[in-house]
């Protein structure tokens, strides 16, 4: 890759950069982890904080992995009035990386769906 100002350039794909610091979206069903069902711990792709357990995670029908549940003292949530929505982003607490979105129709017991992007994420199992 081409060496910038922004070191993040360095070190993400330009589907990874565009999601994590510029706040895009994959598209739905795209994802590598949308349908994944091993176990582990899904970490920040960019600083590699933990993030959400496979444990919390279930199938949303959305195309994005879904959860529950975060690993709460490591992600933050800020107002999104992007596109025209008003919507709770999803953020790295450690790096700021966008994850994705946070919905209050989840199961229970939490009633939230983080509906996360896989580009955002690495599964350690």
């Amino acid at each position: 890759m081409k060496s910038s100002n922004d070191p993040w350039k360095d070190k993400l794909t330009s589907e990874q950069y565009d999601i994590c610091r510029r706040k895009g979206t994959e598209p739905p069903f795209t994802g590598i982890y949308h349908d994944c069902k091993e176990k582990g711990m899904y970490k920040c792709l960019c600083c590699g904080i933990d993030l959400f357990s496979s444990e919390t995670k279930f199938d949303s029908g959305t195309g994005w992995p879904s959860f529950w549940e975060s690993i709460s003292d490591n992600v933050r949530v800020e107002k999104d009035t992007n596109h025209g929505m008003l919507r709770v982003e999803v953020l790295c607490k450690n790096c700021g990386a966008h994850l994705g979105h946070v919905f209050d129709d989840g199961p229970n017991p939490t009633g939230l769906r983080y509906c996360i992007n896989s580009a955002s994420l690495r599964l350690e199992k």
